[in-house]
């Protein structure tokens, strides 16, 4: 991630000044004798309404990571290929796609910056990365979600899709440098190959090393969960549905698109992708459904881990 400092004005922060008092002291009741009554109390509970009922504020940017940070030169390239590489249009798959996909037999594209192995034992995807590997990711080959033919626009339903991992072990080197991690997220392609899910446009992660939550961030993401412990499984889903008023809605909004994470067979917190953003954060171009979208997971050290595609092999069931 590309690292971003802030430099705070010199001096102390502007303040009222205490000069006019007597003794320049803390303020007492006496100091109020020889200004006549008070005015009385606002009732403000009586004039500000219920904000019970309104969206809650935007998750608060971390300008940096405090694990790790990729280097600025990765980060500057991969904005660069972005902005040279369009999303894929969306086209409709073909039963030969489309089934294998419905029936969990899911395949992996290794990018070329992933060294390491990966292979299958019952409904199980096994791997690891070599010592000191640099930011990888890995992909579906094929997407999980396909936006014309999943889209509940088209189907009038809605759609879940979901996966789980488990990490087997991190085996980080002697210096911060070498730290070692795994991020679980999503990805609309193209996507660059030595960037973590999350850190550019059209992706999404949650990260091991920190339990920050990353939509199309390159800065430090948003604080959301405690870090990934060796042996834990953690699983992270997306849930689009109709629009509230779909009657006016076919052609003008979005879906409606949930993301949801998991540990170890509990649901532990989600968000609506559309929550309010600050002015810093990204877009969320290539998440709401109307692009194919693939499962994706970055990588960074040496990791070992183990994928699980099929409900059956799931410790949480999405509803």
């Amino acid at each position: 991630m590309t690292k971003k400092t802030y430099a705070p004005p010199p001096g102390p922060p502007p303040g009222y000044s205490d000069a006019s008092r007597p003794g320049n002291g803390p303020p007492t009741e006496s100091d109020n004798t020889n200004l006549g009554p008070l005015p009385p109390y606002h009732n403000w509970q009586e004039a500000v309404p219920d904000t019970s009922t309104l969206p809650p504020p935007p998750v608060t940017a971390n300008y940096i990571s405090a694990m790790g940070n990729a280097s600025s030169d990765d980060a500057e390239r991969a904005h660069d290929w972005c902005d040279a590489s369009p999303l894929w249009r969306p086209a409709f798959p073909s039963a030969h796609v489309y089934q294998p996909v419905q029936k969990y037999q899911i395949q992996h594209l290794k990018s070329s910056e992933f060294n390491g192995a990966l292979s299958m034992h019952d409904d199980r995807w096994r791997g690891h990365t070599r010592d000191g590997n640099g930011d990888c990711i890995l992909t579906t080959i094929l997407p999980l979600y396909f936006a014309l033919a999943d889209s509940p626009f088209v189907t009038e339903r809605r759609k879940t899709i979901y996966y789980e991992v488990k990490l087997l072990g991190l085996r980080a080197g002697p210096s911060p440098r070498d730290a070692s991690g795994l991020a679980i997220g999503y990805v609309a392609q193209p996507y660059p190959t030595w960037r973590s899910p999350g850190w550019e446009r059209g992706s999404i992660g949650v990260f091991s090393d920190d339990g920050c939550r990353f939509v199309n961030d390159s800065f430090g993401g948003r604080d959301f969960t405690t870090p990934f412990r060796v042996g834990e499984t953690i699983g992270l889903g997306m849930t689009f549905q109709l629009p509230l008023d779909v009657n006016n809605a076919r052609g003008t909004l979005k879906l409606r698109a949930q993301v949801f994470f998991t540990r170890n067979g509990e649901l532990v917190g989600d968000w609506d992708l559309h929550e309010e953003r600050d002015v810093e954060a990204g877009g969320i171009e290539g998440l709401e459904g109307d692009v194919d979208i693939y499962a994706a997971i970055g990588f960074f050290g040496g990791v070992d881990f183990e994928i699980c595609y099929h409900p059956r092999g799931w410790l949480y069931h999405p509803e």
